[in-house]
């Protein structure tokens, strides 16, 4: 793909952020992830390697922060395209090829992303035949995934590839469904077409997040468990800044980003941005602005970021650019920016409300 989208040009001068991008590198990098996009709107980690749906989606989302409406409709368009009977998707495919996957797992919270990339995309278009032609897709994912559920509210992270679901459950991944519940929730009530019963799960799974750590598996060495309750909008109010407070000399390397794993010397791009959304979501707009400065370190001359650095080492690993790291940054920094469309999905504010859980 390399025609502009829409004849509408870019917008990454709303993505200048002083102190972390100025337009003409948030421009850099919007054109280094396309060069990465292949022509049937597939976007892999980096050319030649496999693509996975959430990563994918979280790309897509960041074309749409940059204006790039036509590239983010073309990955959505992959995902209706390629999509189970069951409506999942498989863990990863070679480069984004349907007919090569990789990995046959079935992965619950990558199969939810699709809601809350098409709810950004309509937000930021207006395109109301998008979400009309998405709404089979979404309904399709998000019944597969609420199929995975258990009684406790948490959702089990994978089918095998044979099949069998996998009933442990993730922190992380709950989150992120936990929003793209709320997602999906808002295109239905934008098609004036209730969901109670998705209702009622995001509500139990919600309060399993909030209420309930117990009901997954233990991954507190990750960051990610750290802060994506909060990211996701699942976790707000004091409750949430004295869950980032409680971690945060853990996993912030002050100048460097935030470590992936505790108590690995390795920061990561993807999750410091990510962070970075976190801590804008809640009001710390200084502390976000500064953690993406801290991790420009990482960024590569072709506007692409490394994803990580193992700072006992003073070296880049893995020696890999990737995708979803470069649109992390952007959808903090178009966060951090008032992009509406971005802001809506993270502040979680502006979602529906899931009913309250009958859980104890």
């Amino acid at each position: 793909m390399t025609s502009p989208s829409r004849g509408q040009g870019r917008r990454t001068e709303r993505l200048e952020l002083p102190g972390v991008l100025t337009a003409q590198q948030a421009e850099q990098t919007v054109a280094a992830m396309a060069a990465a996009q292949r022509g049937d709107g597939a976007i892999p980690w980096f050319r030649g390697h496999h693509l996975d749906p959430w990563d994918h989606t979280e790309v897509a989302m960041a074309f749409d922060a940059a204006g790039e409406h036509d590239r983010a409709e073309a990955a959505y368009d992959w995902l209706v395209r390629h999509q189970n009977p069951d409506g999942s998707w498989y863990a990863a495919y070679h480069d984004g090829s349907a007919d090569h996957p990789t990995d046959l797992g079935r992965e619950s919270n990558f199969c939810a992303y699709v809601a809350v990339g098409a709810w950004h995309h309509y937000l930021a278009t207006g395109d109301d035949a998008f979400i009309e032609r998405i709404w089979p897709t979404v309904h399709a994912a998000v019944e597969y995934v609420l199929a995975l559920q258990q009684p406790g509210g948490q959702i089990g992270w994978k089918r095998e590839a044979d099949g069998t679901a996998v009933n442990d459950a993730l922190l992380t991944g709950s989150s992120s469904i936990h929003q793209a519940l709320r997602c999906a929730l808002a295109i239905a009530e934008h098609r004036e077409e209730p969901q109670p019963d998705w209702e009622l799960s995001a509500g139990t799974l919600g309060h399993a997040v909030r209420r309930h750590p117990e009901r997954f598996l233990d991954k507190s060495r990750y960051s990610m468990d750290w802060y994506y309750p909060v990211l996701t909008g699942t976790l707000r109010g004091p409750a949430a800044l004295a869950r980032l407070d409680a971690e945060w000399s853990r996993f912030v390397v002050p100048g460097l980003g935030v470590r992936c794993v505790d108590p690995n010397p390795w920061v990561t791009g993807g999750e410091s941005a990510e962070l970075a959304l976190a801590l804008w979501a809640v009001g710390r707009s200084d502390r976000a602005v500064r953690v993406l400065a801290d991790i420009q370190h990482l960024r590569a001359e072709d506007g692409l970021y490394w994803t990580g650095y193992v700072f006992a080492d003073r070296a880049v690993w893995p020696a890999e650019r990737t995708t979803w790291t470069a649109a992390a940054v952007l959808l903090a920094v178009a966060a951090l920016c008032g992009d509406t469309a971005t802001t809506t999905v993270f502040a979680a504010d502006e979602l529906p409300s899931a009913l309250p859980s009958p859980c104890c």
